[in-house]
């Protein structure tokens, strides 16, 4: 049965980052975009990832432009703006397509696990992967991070 530690992404800096690296440990990954109505979540992606990372949490940012060409920027620019804007430091992927025949394989894979509801409908769609690599939960858009439902599965998905 395939996990989400079978998948790889690249850094911004063009450094491999497989996520089998990190077996055992559970993931929030999120389609990211620095032009869109939902960034300021990077706010609360950043606060979670600094609450949490002591306990095992990864945050994983995936930056796309997949929806209104939302995320223009080269990976650099993409990085300045994550660090200068919101103290990004949590770790940043390169660009890549969340949806259609281009999307990369995690989103496919994730698209799988869940449905048509679980692709990615716009930017800033949350997937946490608990410590099994499966997924456990969604959250739309609409959904922020600092929000009592999502902060709720956050805890749910730690005590796992």
């Amino acid at each position: 049965m395939q996990t989400a530690y079978d998948f790889s992404f690249e850094t911004l800096q063009g450094k491999p980052y497989p996520l089998k690296d990190l077996t055992g440990r559970p993931l929030v990954i999120v389609n990211t975009a620095s032009k869109c109505g939902f960034t300021p979540q990077y706010k609360g992606l950043e606060a979670l990832w600094r609450d949490h990372k002591d306990s095992g949490l990864m945050v994983i940012g995936v930056p796309c432009n997949d929806f209104g060409g939302q995320e223009p920027g080269s990976a650099d620019e993409i990085s300045s703006f994550c660090e200068l804007n919101y103290g990004v430091d949590f770790p940043m992927m390169a660009k890549v397509h969340v949806k259609g025949p281009a999307a990369h394989p995690f989103f496919k894979w994730v698209s799988g696990q869940g449905g048509f509801m679980t692709s990615p409908k716009w930017n800033f769609f949350k997937y946490l992967i608990g410590k099994d690599g499966q997924l456990t939960d969604w959250f739309s858009s609409i959904t922020a991070p600092d929000s009592t439902k999502f902060q709720a599965a956050i805890s749910k998905l730690l005590a796992q």
